[in-house]
């Protein structure tokens, strides 16, 4: 029987550098591994810590896996000052992703806030592989500079994409910046979709997605049609430590994804 304790063992194949402060791990596992868009795994860095985080790369690929991860604390920052070959552990994937099945024949809209276009990627890889499932999908994400936007080098190639549209911006433009400039709040206005046949998926920083969702709600989108990837404060990635808890929910095991009408009524769920 499977230890659910017990990491098994992976290689940091490559490090890809997206931003100043984040990066991509390219990681080999020695066992096979699959993942669902929207779950998520532990890594462990063996003797210093371990911390979750959600896939960023194509499910579809089956040897490998990627992270993208913001150096924002102290496994990820050591997680940075890991070099190549590194050999670490992987737990999961843990919880429940976002339901694919049902955003058939929907017009997709996605809106993302900096590093929160990590697990997105993920999920954009997997509408893109059947991309004549669903009517469109519409891409908007808000970075702090054009220098902070992740996969920066990707967005012009997602773009030539049939059916996807996507729209970026950012807080403080610099030279050369010709898009817009604001919160992503300020590109949500004349979306291209229908408001009672889309799939609403929000990922972020909670204060973006907080606002984002409320937004969302004004300009008439259902709430049992917006998804929120809410990750904050997992820990164990197994229900039993009680840290992710929100509400009848545990982040861990009955998330990290759900809509906002399951939590709608869970008192201040963006802190």
């Amino acid at each position: 029987m499977k230890n659910i304790y017990r990491p098994f063992e992976a290689t940091v194949e490559d490090i890809i550098v997206e931003t100043p402060a984040i990066k991509t791990f390219v990681i080999r596992p020695k066992e096979s591994f699959v993942f669902k868009t929207g779950q998520f795994i532990e890594l462990t860095l063996p003797g210093m810590g371990e911390a979750p985080f959600t896939p960023s790369s194509d499910p579809g690929i089956k040897d490998r896996f990627e992270v993208t991860v913001m150096n924002a604390g102290r496994v990820t920052f050591l997680l940075h000052e890991l070099p190549k070959k590194y050999s670490l552990g992987v737990r999961g994937p843990y919880g429940k992703g976002y339901p694919l099945e049902s955003f058939t024949g929907k017009d997709i809209l996605i809106v993302g806030g900096g590093v929160g276009l990590a697990p997105l990627r993920s999920l954009l890889f997997s509408l893109f592989s059947e991309i004549n499932k669903y009517n469109k999908v519409v891409l908007r994400y808000g970075a702090r500079s054009p220098d902070d936007i992740v996969y920066r080098s990707a967005i012009p190639e997602w773009s030539k994409i049939d059916k996807v549209d996507i729209v970026l911006t950012v807080d403080a433009p610099a030279p050369g910046w010709k898009g817009n400039v604001g919160v992503v709040t300020t590109i949500l206005n004349d979306l291209p979709v229908d408001l009672k046949n889309s799939a609403v998926i929000v990922c972020g920083p909670p204060v973006m997605m907080k606002f984002a969702t409320m937004k969302l709600l004004g300009l008439g989108f259902p709430p049992e049609n917006i998804y929120l990837s809410m990750e904050k404060n997992m820990s164990c990635g197994l229900g039993k430590c009680g840290h992710c808890r929100i509400g009848k929910f545990y982040i861990c095991k009955d998330g990290p994804v759900f809509t906002y009408a399951e939590l709608k009524d869970i008192y201040d769920i963006w802190d």
